[in-house]
């Protein structure tokens, strides 16, 4: 399958261009393909050397949901943080609905994919979706916003 030209990769080091969290915090690893304001895809490889995996659970380690979550949210924020003047941003969490399916263990390649459903006035909705081997283990709808951009909305106080 032949990529379109407005569809590209991230490395890591230029992830950290378009996604503001780091170590420990930074939940994914790699940037298969994205189109800005369109979506984003990747994937977190997971070791035992993660910083969770000791504590979450001792004896039966996997990673926790709301990492599971926050890496869905990582991935579709580099759909907007890429789209032209976005670069660098700050973004936040307005809401998450998601669903956890099945544990994700050390040694496992989380896959990631986030699509944009809208995009307006600074606030995004979109739907992400992480896959073990190719088996669905969470998903998500969700509302992230870039405040410098929200808040040139809302009512004059």
């Amino acid at each position: 399958m032949e990529l379109s030209e407005s569809i590209k990769t991230l490395n890591f080091v230029e992830l950290l261009e378009f996604q503001p969290n780091r170590y420990p915090f930074l939940m994914i690893d790699f940037v298969t393909e994205y189109e800005p304001g369109v979506f984003a895809n990747g994937f977190k490889n997971l070791t035992n050397n993660e910083w969770f995996f000791p504590v979450h659970f001792q004896g039966a380690p996997n990673m926790p949901g709301a990492l599971q979550l926050e890496a869905m949210a990582q991935m579709l924020t580099v759909a907007i943080t890429t789209l032209p003047g976005n670069k660098g941003k700050v973004t936040h969490a307005l809401s998450h609905k998601v669903r956890f399916r099945k544990e994700v263990f050390p040694g496992d390649c989380l896959r990631i994919e986030t699509k944009v459903i809208s995009w307006k006035r600074g606030v995004c909705k979109g739907v992400g979706k992480g896959f073990v081997k190719d088996e669905l283990v969470c998903d998500a709808e969700m509302l992230i916003t870039i405040p410098d951009i929200f808040e040139k909305y809302l009512p004059k106080k």
